[in-house]
């Protein structure tokens, strides 16, 4: 509910936006005159923006270079400003990005940390690596939209206005600055997806059909709930009959052959270890709330509402937009292009996918960034529909980039200040000073390895890169649990059961008695933030 409410504020604000720079111009003086320079000059650079170049390059995809960029440099130096770490997202892959695996824990697909091992090994283990990863996958996850949009024989107008049209998804301009990790992967890989099976329905070359096999693992390595998204891109092109030949065809084994090569580690490794595929299976409430038909109804309302808070923003500046450029409800009811027709039944089966999915399962809770590979062609579908619009759909276009733009630039200076405050939650966890925790835990002597009920102390490997530090869901803990090793935990007098039960197993146990410190938090505390630390020992073999 306090998402849904944050979205309705953000929403009245951009219709009261998206109004004033549809206001009709005026002659008069004073307030009217600027308004009328104010709404001339927005639609000036909405156009600019919309269909001009930066030498050989369209001038939105510059821009969007140019964001992540601001935000690579910008956030490793906002934190190292402050003295602070990362939050929950980012210090989760601080601990896994070292090892180069077929799996992880957290019931999590591996692609993300492997491209983390990856930009680590390149630029170190630092935010700057962090950031540099999240805003290249970000960047080619809008790029891959406005290719493919263009692959599909729509303007570059169109194409920005799909592309910038995501940036309405309150997940991606706000939620992604400051969290989320494999959310990012999914986005990026998503938007590949697409790109790959459009170029597949133009070319149906064996090289095409190898490239969409190879997105398909790449989309299912980086979010499970791809196969969602793919499932509904099957079904959407199977039921045209302009495109049902692209899959009936003998080479869609091509792609089926090269997905299942680039996931068999994966599958080998998840088989192995199937209670790490469910590790995290609690976040959906799976049955909770009495009979079966209770259940369903809980899982269909809260579903509905992921949907709303997902989708309500970019639909009411669509919406809004469309309105101020007086286009009629009738006028959108048109006759639709195959293109059109697929982006719609993409979206549509997704959504039926997800209900059926929902019933089945007994699912009752759900976060709307999960939705993300499922909607995330919902901007792209509204533009599209704009394109056949005439000048009414040109003018709607330019109001949606305008707004867009103005949300998107007008957020980076709260992500700054975000990437050092880490919210009031679990993300508290960035503003605390990991150079003086690390000094405080080596006081009496290097340590090798670090142990706590949650990973959190991934941060600790800005401090020491080489340092190992496990958490309760890290697969293979007994094997890289070395001496001198810690335990460590935060805010209470015992660490959770889980973590001790892993050292248990691994033949450790707690040192003598534990000790307390008080490690300096940005905006907290003058006290301090309680840090509960104990030594472990291996337990000697009876």
């Amino acid at each position: 509910m306090h998402v849904a409410r944050k979205v309705r504020a953000a929403t009245r604000i951009v219709r009261g936006t998206v109004f004033m720079l549809a206001e009709p111009a005026v002659t008069g003086t004073g307030d009217e005159n600027s308004l009328k320079y104010s709404s001339k000059y927005s639609m000036k650079w909405a156009e600019w923006l919309a269909e001009g170049r930066i030498g050989p390059f369209p001038a939105a995809i510059v821009m969007i270079a140019l964001y992540c960029c601001t935000q690579i440099v910008v956030l490793p130096l906002a934190s190292l400003w402050a003295g602070t770490g990362v939050g929950v997202d980012d210090s989760e892959q601080l601990l896994y990005m070292r090892f180069l695996w077929a799996g992880y824990g957290g019931a999590q697909p591996p692609l993300y940390s492997w491209l983390g091992w990856l930009t680590s090994s390149v630029f170190g283990t630092n935010i700057f690596a962090l950031k540099v990863l999240k805003y290249s996958l970000v960047f080619v996850a809008l790029a891959s939209v406005f290719v493919a949009v263009r692959k599909l024989g729509y303007s570059q107008r169109t194409a920005v206005a799909s592309t910038l049209g995501l940036l309405l998804f309150p997940q991606l301009t706000w939620e992604m600055q400051h969290t989320l990790s494999h959310t990012v992967a999914a986005f990026c890989f998503s938007a590949l997806l697409l790109l790959a099976l459009i170029e597949l329905l133009q070319r149906k070359s064996l090289l095409a059909y190898a490239l969409f096999g190879l997105a398909i693992g790449a989309a299912v390595l980086a979010k499970y709930n791809n196969v969602i998204l793919l499932t509904a891109m099957v079904l959407a092109t199977l039921s045209m009959r302009e495109t049902r030949q692209v899959i009936l065809r003998p080479q869609i084994m091509i792609s089926m052959a090269v997905a299942l090569l680039v996931c068999l580690p994966t599958l080998y490794w998840t088989a192995t270890h199937p209670s790490e595929l469910l590790a995290r299976s609690y976040k959906f409430g799976i049955n909770e709330g009495g009979g079966a038909f209770l259940v369903a109804l809980k899982g269909i309302v809260d579903f509905a509402g992921a949907v709303r808070n997902f989708a309500i923003l970019p639909v009411a500046v669509f919406a809004v937009a469309m309105l101020a450029g007086r286009i009629l409800p009738s006028t959108l009811r048109q006759q639709l292009s195959d293109s059109e027709k697929f982006l719609w039944r993409v979206l549509g089966f997704g959504l039926c996918i997800t209900t059926i999915l929902v019933i089945a399962s007994g699912a009752t809770m759900f976060r709307a960034r999960w939705l993300l590979p499922v909607l995330f062609l919902l901007p792209v579908a509204f533009a599209v529909r704009m394109d056949a619009l005439g000048d009414k759909g040109r003018s709607a276009q330019y109001l949606t980039i305008t707004v867009a733009a103005a949300l998107a630039v007008l957020v980076l200076p709260a992500s700054w200040a975000y990437q050092v405050y880490g919210g009031k939650g679990m993300g508290r966890v960035a503003r605390l000073d990991y150079q003086t925790l690390y000094h405080d835990l080596t006081a009496d002597g290097a340590i090798k390895t670090v142990t706590s009920d949650w990973h959190w102390v991934g941060n600790l490997r800005l401090v020491d890169p080489d340092l190992v530090v496990l958490g309760k869901e890290v697969p293979g803990f007994a094997a890289l649990l070395q001496e001198p090793a810690i335990l460590i935990w935060l805010d209470k007098p015992d660490p959770q059961p889980e973590i001790l039960d892993r050292i248990h197993q691994a033949g450790f146990v707690l040192d003598g008695e534990s000790r307390t410190l008080k490690v300096p938090e940005f905006f907290g505390s003058s006290d301090g933030r309680l840090v509960t630390v104990a030594k472990l020992k291996r337990q000697e073999a009876k």
